[in-house]
C-alpha cells in the first residue's frame, strides 16, 4: 500500500487535499462504526485504464447505505464520475478504490439520524492482497475460532464498517497463528467466508460455494468467477457446507476485489489436494486476468474505461 500524501481525497463533492481530509473526534462513526464503504479496483491494460464493475459496486454502496438508513446526497451516476475523476486527478493507471459513506459530527448517542452524512472517495496505489507468490502458490488458512454473525443480529450483506471489527479479530487470531488468512463459518457451524473475501471449493470436479444465507457479503469478484466457470460449462453449487469439506476438497481458492482469485494451499495445517493452485482454479484465474488485461472480449462490459 503507497499513500500519497500529495494527493487529492474527494470528500463532499470537492477534491481536498490529502493531509486536510479530517474529519472530528466526536464523529459518530468513530463511537458506533457507522460506516459504509467499497472496496473497487482499477486496472491498466493495452486500451487504458479501467475500473472493474464499476457500476455494480456503486450500486452495493448504495444498497449497503439503504439498509442503514442512510440517504446519500448524490446519485450513483455522480459517484461513478467522482470515482473516475479521483484517479485522475490522483495520476494513477492502477489503483484501489475505497468510498465511504459515515455518519459525521452531530449527535453524541446511539441515535445515528441526527448526525449528517459525510461521503469520501480516495484511489492509492495497492498490489496484491495476499502477495504476488499467493496468486501462484496459495496461501496457508485456518478454521477460526470466530462465527459470522447470525442475520438478526448484523446485517452481513451490507459491506458495513462495524462488520469489520468481526474481520479483524479473524485476521489477528489467523496471523498469530501462523496463517495468511482466517475462515470463519457461520452462526450454524456451517463454511461462510474468510475475514474479507469470499470462498469457493472444488471437490470431484464441481465448484461449490456458501449460499447468501451463510452469512456472508455478496461479493462482485464472487459473482464474476460464478460466470466464467458457468461459461465454461463447469458446474457451480451454492450450498451450505460443512467445516470437513474444507479438509477433503481437491482445490480451495478465495475471491475479493482486494484478493482477486487467490488459491489456498492448506487448511489448518492440512494439505488442500496436492498443496498448491490446483488446474480448475487456475483455468479460472486466467479467464479472470485476460479480461482484465483485455486479452479477451469485455464480452459482459465489466470494464470502465476512464477515458
Amino acid at each position: 500500500m503507497a499513500w500519497d500524501k500529495n494527493g487529492k481525497i474527494w470528500f463532499n463533492g470537492e477534491q481536498v487535499g490529502w493531509k486536510n481530509a479530517n474529519i472530528h473526534v466526536l464523529s459518530h462513526v468513530v463511537h458506533y462504526g457507522s460506516s459504509v464503504f467499497e472496496g473497487i479496483r482499477c486496472y491498466h491494460n493495452k486500451q487504458g485504464s479501467a475500473v472493474f464493475r464499476l457500476e455494480e459496486h456503486v450500486e452495493r454502496l448504495f444498497d449497503s447505505a439503504r439498509i442503514y438508513r442512510m440517504e446519500i446526497p448524490y446519485t450513483p451516476a455522480e459517484i461513478s464520475q467522482a470515482i473516475r475523476e479521483t484517479i485522475k486527478t490522483n495520476g494513477l493507471k492502477e489503483c484501489y478504490i475505497r468510498p465511504v459513506v459515515f455518519r459525521g459530527q452531530g449527535e453524541l448517542g446511539v441515535n445515528p439520524l441526527n448526525s449528517p452524512l459525510e461521503v469520501v472517495i480516495a484511489a492509492w496505489k495497492w498490489g496484491s492482497y495476499l502477495g504476488q507468490e499467493a496468486l501462484e502458490v496459495g496461501v496457508d488458512v485456518g478454521v477460526s475460532t470466530w462465527r459470522r454473525m447470525a442475520p438478526d443480529t448484523l446485517p452481513n450483506m451490507a459491506k458495513a464498517g462495524a462488520n469489520y471489527m468481526n474481520s479483524q479479530l479473524v485476521k489477528m487470531e489467523a496471523l498469530e497463528n501462523g496463517y495468511d488468512e482466517g475462515i470463519l463459518l457461520d452462526y450454524q457451524g456451517m463454511i461462510s467466508e474468510g475475514s474479507g473475501e469470499n470462498i469457493f471449493l472444488i471437490k470431484d470436479e464441481v465448484i461449490y460455494t456458501p449460499p447468501l444465507a451463510s452469512s456472508l457479503l455478496k461479493g462482485i469478484t464472487r459473482d464474476s468467477v460464478i460466470i466464467l466457470a458457468r461459461e465454461m460449462d463447469l458446474e457451480v453449487r451454492e450450498e451450505q457446507m460443512p467445516r470437513e469439506m474444507l479438509y477433503v476438497a481437491d482445490e480451495i481458492f478465495l475471491t475479493g476485489t482486494a484478493a482477486e482469485v487467490t488459491p489456498i494451499r492448506s487448511v489448518d495445517r492440512i494439505n488442500v489436494g496436492s498443496g498448491g493452485r490446483g488446474p480448475v482454479t487456475e483455468k479460472l484465474q486466467q479467464a479472470f486476468f485476460q479480461i482484465l488485461r483485455a486479452e479477451v472480449d469485455d464480452r459482459w462490459g465489466w470494464l470502465t474505461y476512464l477515458e
